[in-house]
């Protein structure tokens, strides 16, 4: 796989994309993410994911609503995977009324900033990546089609113990909401199976230097540590750790650590490393695999999970347009909100997704590892 480069041009791909004159008949969505800044890989890969759906669905003619083609218009949001930002951008696509949905955010504490926003204005918050537990409740505005973090705390703790056989772990945690949130359902339900954590730490996200932590970990002993975080921090922990010495203690993680950009900064202390993922492509069907070929063949790197998220996420709502037959943000919102039964959901290359009664969606939880420097799927995985 090739890393990713040009980030210095993505701020300009944003202006432009938003720049092109937005028809009248024109179905407008925006992708909103970190297109810029350490995240930035998260936004871009679904930024490509959407524009990559919308291209397709154009070359056809575009959306048939209400008996009429309409063309699919993509703008573009970056919210640097700052809150501030976040509730920035929120504002400009909510305020904008031919925006009929925003897909998006990424990072859990924007989804969290533009949530009011969104359901003041009424339209539709669509994440393809935010897991803290409260995104999605108290508005019925937020859906999103990834799991939420207490279940996928609770698959890391239960792997641990179970398919590892792991009896003392620490945790090393992003001082954010998702970190935070991730850790305490970890925490909460190690205490549950009779896994001992043995020590918790806190680091900020801004911070490069984590020796001092860890060596407060490292005496106490652990087997292993999960790293409650992103992978621009964690690549960093990894790294960090093995040269202090912590080479045979297992890292873990979630998705947050699930990148290739987590490999490239860990160099190679990523090896073994285990974290969870929303989706894989190595236990994919066909349609998934075409997706990734198609993807590969455009942008010249494979797509990960964020970017199957995406393709699903608008992918849904697009089918949702047509099949009620207008673009309408309230039709739209009502309609989601109805699929409740996997006989009701959306099959898309992730799966079928539906939603609970807080737009949150049942999904599985799989686990790869790092082997001779990539991503494959574990050998053992949650039943």
């Amino acid at each position: 796989m090739r890393r990713f480069a040009g980030w210095g041009v993505i701020g300009l791909l944003v202006i432009l994309m938003g720049a092109v004159p937005v028809q009248a008949e024109d179905v407008v969505l925006a992708v909103v993410g970190p297109m810029t800044g350490d995240s930035a890989q998260y936004g871009v890969m679904a930024r490509r994911a959407v524009k990559l759906f919308a291209d397709e669905a154009n070359k056809r003619g575009g959306l048939l609503v209400a008996g009429k083609r309409r063309r699919l218009r993509i703008l573009v949001g970056d919210d640097k995977a700052d809150p501030k930002e976040a509730a920035a951008v929120a504002t400009k696509f909510a305020t904008n009324r031919k925006v009929s949905v925003v897909i998006g955010h990424f990072n859990s504490s924007c989804c969290l900033a533009g949530k009011p926003i969104y359901a003041r204005y009424g339209v539709v918050e669509f994440s393809y990546g935010c897991t803290n537990p409260e995104v999605a409740k108290g508005s019925p505005w937020t859906f999103r089609n990834v799991f939420e973090d207490t279940f996928q705390g609770q698959s890391v703790a239960t792997y641990a113990k179970e398919h590892l056989g792991l009896e003392r772990v620490a945790v090393f945690f992003d001082n954010d909401d998702y970190g935070r949130g991730l850790k305490d359902s970890f925490v909460a339900h190690a205490n549950r199976i009779g896994l001992t954590v043995v020590g918790q730490e806190a680091y900020d996200r801004e911070s490069f230097d984590f020796r001092a932590q860890l060596t407060k970990l490292r005496t106490l002993r652990p087997q292993a540590i999960f790293v409650s975080g992103l992978y621009n921090q964690g690549g960093l922990i990894a790294s960090q750790a093995r040269q202090l010495g912590m080479k045979r203690i297992q890292i873990l993680g979630a998705d947050g650590l699930a990148s290739d950009e987590y490999i490239r900064l860990a160099g190679p202390a990523a090896d073994g490393t285990i974290v969870t993922s929303p989706f894989l492509f190595d236990l994919g069907g066909p349609d998934s695999k075409a997706f990734a070929n198609k993807f590969e063949a455009r942008y010249g790197v494979a797509p990960d999970w964020i970017a199957a998220n995406a393709y699903d996420a608008i992918g849904m709502i697009a089918k949702t347009i047509e099949d009620i037959g207008s673009a309408d943000r309230k039709a739209i919102r009502d309609a989601l909100a109805a699929k409740t039964t996997r006989a009701k959901g959306y099959n898309g290359i992730t799966g079928t997704t539906f939603f609970d009664e807080n737009g949150d969606c049942k999904k599985p939880v799989y686990m790869q590892e790092v082997k001779g420097g990539k991503w494959v799927a574990a050998e053992k995985q949650m039943e």
